[in-house]
């Protein structure tokens, strides 16, 4: 299929539809593109291709998406037979028994999955790098990094190997690859995606599933297929008004937006990144809405230490589960040295601190709401640098103290609607003078996705980034 990468996913889906291609045509025009392109970028690092040739072949159902070829994240995303690495050493031998019910999801949706996308360890950091399979490389620049964590399926994107992908974001790793990549990714509100069965919520209900998109009805579209509980979730999102993709191209409004181009963590943010947003700014003032500078401010402190001690405690659980699964007691050695910081500080808090961090991010979530009665979205930049060269933000950085610097500064903007549970978006609107993507965020109230795609549609249509593709 020579105009393979011409369409999103919608698009492709219409073609088999139609007749115009088949689902073996399309899985062998993403095979060629993941073989040609993926051996400079090391995006895709679990190949599936006969396990997608067998689903192929054993008929597939009749979904939105059906033959539509599909990567999942190498975190979270259990396929039976399968290996979930989750980017680390101490998993690299781990194969699931059951099937992530969003995976499940995505297979009744027709999609055919044909790899598993590079995650950095445990998705501590905002790079796909990591000492079981290497870096993953920006297709806009080979030696800046293509985000984190969900940095193997930002960069298979970005490079037309797919036209969606499979994503998480726990404290910005949807938005912070699709800023890096020039993608549209929407983490969306708390509870709306399964994660089940393996667990009922990820780092307190900070973690997130959805994916990073070259389009934004993919985004709405992807959304409607799979949001929803799954059997025994603790909680779940308000169910949408109607389909998320009626809302692309449906009218916003003129809506209430909040500008602030300060970080909430006190990094500072890089001229080019206050450009973006302040262009960002303009483009929605011309477009009819109403812009005005006006900061969310919380206590910084006790959300800080809240956030470290809900990550830390989680990080720590999961490596010693693991350990006493494999037999044997946790060593320093089994994971990288930004692990083990992050694990050894989460061995250190006790039970009521837990409590403690699960109360105040509850807190905060309630203050940004007053917030948000004032304004419809609060626009900032995505992150606070462009993206970094390789191996500054990386787990076994021998600088730890440049890696940790570097990481407030990708997660200053971000981490926030992780705490909070709002919905938040990265939109592709700025390139700065090098020709790296320049990311806007966008966060609306919780359970208020459907303004979100109405805006990006409208932005879309605006600045259009879809034809913006690597060179080369």
């Amino acid at each position: 299929m020579q105009d393979y990468e011409d369409h999103d996913a919608i698009g492709l889906a219409a073609l088999v539809r139609e007749g115009e291609v088949t689902p073996t045509s399309l899985l062998d025009a993403a095979i060629e593109a993941c073989e040609k392109r993926n051996p400079a970028l090391n995006a895709v690092v679990i190949p599936m291709f006969e396990h997608a040739r067998a689903a192929v072949a054993a008929g597939l159902p009749e979904g939105p998406f059906r033959g539509v070829p599909f990567l999942l994240k190498d975190l979270h995303a259990s396929v039976p037979g399968v290996r979930t690495t989750y980017g680390a050493q101490l998993f690299a031998d781990y194969v699931p028994a059951v099937e992530s019910e969003l995976v499940a999801r995505y297979r009744r949706a027709g999609f055919v999955i044909f790899g598993k996308t590079h995650s950095p360890e445990l998705g501590l950091t905002t790079t796909a790098e990591s000492r079981l399979f290497g870096q993953t490389r920006n297709p806009r620049h080979r030696e800046r990094t293509a985000g984190g964590s969900s940095g193997g399926a930002a960069a298979a994107v970005a490079a037309g190997i797919v036209p969606l992908a499979h994503a998480t974001d726990g404290g910005g790793s949807i938005r912070v690859p699709a800023s890096c990549c020039g993608l549209f990714g929407l983490k969306p509100t708390r509870g709306r995606t399964p994660m089940g069965p393996e667990v009922g919520e990820g780092w307190g209900g900070m973690s997130a599933q959805h994916a990073v998109s070259r389009s934004v009805r993919d985004s709405a579209a992807l959304l409607d297929a799979c949001h929803g509980p799954d059997p025994g979730a603790p909680y779940a999102a308000q169910p949408p008004v109607r389909p998320f993709l009626a809302e692309v191209g449906a009218s916003p409004g003129r809506l209430r937006i909040a500008l602030q181009t300060e970080t909430w963590n006190g990094a500072a943010t890089e001229a080019s990144c206050r450009e973006a947003a302040l262009d960002a700014a303009k483009l929605c003032a011309s477009l009819g809405h109403h812009v005005e500078e006006a900061s969310f401010a919380f206590d910084l402190e006790p959300y800080r230490e809240a956030t470290t001690t809900i990550i830390g405690a989680s990080v720590r659980a999961t490596l010693e589960d693991r350990a006493r699964a494999l037999g044997r007691e946790l060593r320093q050695d089994d994971v990288e040295p930004g692990t083990w910081l992050v694990a050894a500080g989460g061995a250190a808090k006790d039970a009521p601190a837990y409590a403690r961090a699960i109360k105040t991010i509850h807190a905060t979530g309630r203050q940004l709401a007053r917030f948000l009665e004032r304004y419809d979205v609060l626009l900032t930049p995505t992150l606070a640098t462009p993206p970094v060269p390789l191996g500054r933000l990386s787990l076994s950085n021998p600088n730890p103290a440049e890696s940790l610097g570097t990481l407030f500064q990708t997660v200053g903007f971000t981490q926030l609607a992780n705490a909070t549970g709002n919905p938040a978006m990265s939109v592709p609107l700025f390139w700065d003078a090098d020709g790296l993507p320049i990311g806007t965020q966008f966060m609306g109230r919780m359970n208020d996705e459907a303004t979100l795609f109405r805006l990006a549609a409208q932005l879309e249509g605006a600045r259009p980034w879809f034809a913006r593709r690597p060179a080369g």
